[in-house]
């Protein structure tokens, strides 16, 4: 992967109090069982309709954490974007997610501690009928500004 340019999320002095970035996930089986092969989870309220439908949800729900992964996705790949690192995060789930449904989460910037290299994003998830089904804060260490690696290899040269 040397010499490969990869380009990193936003610095901490490019970041602005306010900035948000929303993106829409669709919640499908596959992704689910992915997810739940990969964490060896067999929680039967996430996978077996004859159960939940026992419970008072009424079918099979989405893993809280599948939600909080998605969250971090955004994180990593948008705002702040590569490079970034989740250091905290407080998170409630007030609303069951179902299967095959579409949710709206908004990340947005609202605060920045230069000297500790930390913002403060707000997270906020709905469904499609607007109820939201995921609010929090993250503390965020977003991307450093990387060392030339052949500067320093041919600082003998100069």
């Amino acid at each position: 992967m040397i010499g490969k340019k990869r380009k990193l999320g936003k610095k901490i002095n490019d970041l602005h109090i306010g900035e948000s970035y929303t993106a829409t996930h669709m919640i499908q089986d596959k992704d689910l069982l992915l997810y739940l092969g990969l964490t060896n989870d067999a929680n039967p309220l996430y996978i077996q309709h004859d159960y939940a439908s026992q419970t008072p949800y009424h079918q099979p729900i989405v893993p809280s954490v599948m939600l909080f992964g998605m969250v971090s996705s955004i994180v990593s790949m948008h705002l702040p974007g590569p490079g970034s690192h989740i250091i905290e995060h407080e998170m409630k789930f007030p609303k069951p997610v179902y299967h095959n449904t579409e949710v709206k989460f908004t990340i947005e910037i609202t605060a920045i501690d230069e000297k500790n290299h930390h913002v403060t994003l707000s997270v906020h998830g709905f469904d499609v009928e607007g109820d939201e089904v995921i609010y929090g804060k993250l503390t965020v260490c977003p991307a450093y500004e990387p060392k030339s690696i052949t500067a320093s290899s041919l600082e003998n040269f100069f």
